[in-house]
């Protein structure tokens, strides 16, 4: 490689870095990271993103896994994958489906319930850690900005 093609390469890196997209996936990842290592260490076990996902999205009364692989944005075997992790750790359980005999739901048992309201805690003390880091204003903004409503994604031409 010239020495060209490599001021080339690493000026698109940089350009990649600042990409929206990445940036809040970096941000995500350090949320993640955060609540891995402190449930880790509070004793619990951890789960994976994708797990940690599936609570915020089940309905009080049960959800179906081919409703929670569309919140989520993946294939029902996905959603399953993560779903039988959880039923395998005694978080969610599997229960009859009133509306239809094909279906089960998914719910979260007792300790489902204990682990996640540990989760949403350790995630308030994640928060506060970084509005102490970027600041308080700044934390604020960034909730602000991104709880607005964004609309259809929008289909766009590349310059």
């Amino acid at each position: 490689m010239t020495p060209a093609e490599e001021v080339a390469e690493v000026t698109e890196a940089q350009e990649a870095a600042q990409n929206l997209p990445l940036l809040l996936a970096g941000a995500k990842r350090w949320f993640d990271d955060a609540l891995t290592a402190s449930m880790r260490a509070a004793g619990e076990q951890p789960l994976s993103s994708a797990q940690g996902q599936v609570f915020a999205l089940l309905d009080a009364e049960g959800t179906t896994v081919a409703e929670l692989a569309r919140r989520l944005g993946v294939t029902r075997q996905t959603a399953h994958q993560a779903v039988h992790g959880l039923l395998a750790l005694g978080l969610l359980e599997q229960v009859p489906d009133p509306a239809s005999a094909r279906n089960r739901l998914i719910r979260i048992t007792a300790e489902g319930a204990r682990v996640h309201r540990r989760a949403q805690a350790t995630l308030a003390v994640v928060e506060e850690v970084l509005s102490d880091r970027i600041g308080v204003a700044e934390a604020a903004a960034l909730r602000a900005a991104l709880t607005l409503p964004r609309g259809e994604p929008p289909v766009v031409a590349a310059p």
